[in-house]
């Protein structure tokens, strides 16, 4: 008996034994994580990262359709009126809209009815004897008298989306160059959204259709007479029986009086009386008058909704910004021309 009980002692010994030594390694064991479904989903962080997202930006796994932009008053600087040559023609709106392929023709004559010429930077001057030719998206740089001339006869001369320039000092009129684009045809032309340049007179004739075009930093020279060639952004000699629009053009001449300014807009009857014109929403500045309107016998002169900017002269011209307005004539408009600060501009009568 005493022997048994030693057995079973002996026996409950190991067995307890062998339970605390399986309670040791259950408490010493990791558990487990129970994963869901969305946490095997996250990314990890290495995984997150990209070169794309910038810190502090969030970025929503359903992106919203951008909306256009904001112009909120929050998120515009604020501002005065605008500048007076807002809105205006520039170096940035005209002048042609593609990649230009460069010839060195020399002056050319053009002789083709309806040719067209387009995407060319031509080195030399264009002078046409043919009808309804078309200049676009192209250079001219001349050592002519003229960038383009339009011969008496012809007709239908398009100039678009064109710059138009000369080199000073290289002109045939002692070193100086006359006429970026003349009208001496049969009817009516268009020059349109055209960047002008370095001509003495830039745009010459008595009738067209001038829109857009950004005429500016004429240059003075002296011609073959030794006389300072007088300089006009655009000048009409008078007695055409067409007519004659400058709407909506930059019109600047920035040469010094004494060197020949006459006029932003010259409007002279240097060969028969000054009719027919519309001259509408311009900005205008330079000359000795912005604006020489006609004279006595001038009619059907419509001025409207410009503005003469003082960039060069307190009064935009040197002496005024018009001169040789004939009020008393049939059909003679003043309307709605104002300095570029606003004020409203009187012109005195003619005479």
């Amino acid at each position: 008996m005493t022997t048994l009980r030693r057995l079973l002692v002996g026996l409950a010994l190991l067995l307890t034994a062998a339970c605390s030594s399986g309670g040791e390694k259950a408490d010493r064991a990791e558990p487990t994580p129970t994963r869901t479904p969305s946490a095997v989903a996250d990314p990890t962080p290495s995984e997150s990262a990209s070169a794309s997202v910038s810190p502090g930006i969030s970025t929503p796994t359903h992106r919203p359709k951008p909306s256009a932009p904001s112009r909120s008053p929050d998120r515009t600087p604020a501002t005065t009126a605008a500048p007076a040559g807002a809105g205006f023609p520039d170096a940035g709106n005209t002048g042609p809209r593609v990649r230009l392929k460069p010839r060195a023709t020399g002056n050319m004559s053009v002789t083709t009815d309806g040719a067209v010429i387009r995407g060319q930077d031509i080195t030399g001057s264009l002078d046409v004897y043919a009808n309804n030719v078309t200049v676009i998206d192209s250079r001219i740089t001349s050592t002519n008298w003229w960038g383009i001339n339009l011969r008496p006869g012809y007709r239908g001369l398009r100039v678009l989306h064109t710059t138009i320039t000369a080199v000073p000092g290289k002109g045939p009129d002692n070193g100086g160059v006359d006429y970026a684009v003349s009208n001496m045809g049969s009817s009516s032309i268009e020059v349109g959204w055209c960047d002008i340049s370095v001509f003495g007179n830039a745009l010459s004739m008595g009738q067209g259709n001038l829109h857009d075009n950004y005429v500016h930093g004429l240059v003075p020279f002296r011609n073959n007479g030794g006389e300072w060639q007088h300089t006009d952004a655009v000048i009409s000699g008078g007695g055409s029986n067409g007519t004659l629009v400058i709407r909506h053009n930059t019109l600047l001449n920035p040469v010094p009086v004494d060197q020949g300014a006459s006029a932003a807009v010259g409007l002279f009857a240097d060969t028969g009386h000054v009719s027919n014109t519309v001259i509408d929403g311009n900005l205008l500045a330079g000359g000795a008058y912005a604006l020489y309107g006609g004279g006595d016998g001038a009619t059907g002169i419509t001025v409207t909704n410009n503005v003469f900017s003082t960039r060069y002269h307190r009064y935009s011209g040197v002496y005024g910004a018009v001169t040789a307005w004939n009020a008393g004539g049939a059909g003679n408009v003043w309307r709605g021309n104002r300095f570029s600060d606003g004020t409203p501009i009187t012109p005195e009568p003619a005479g």
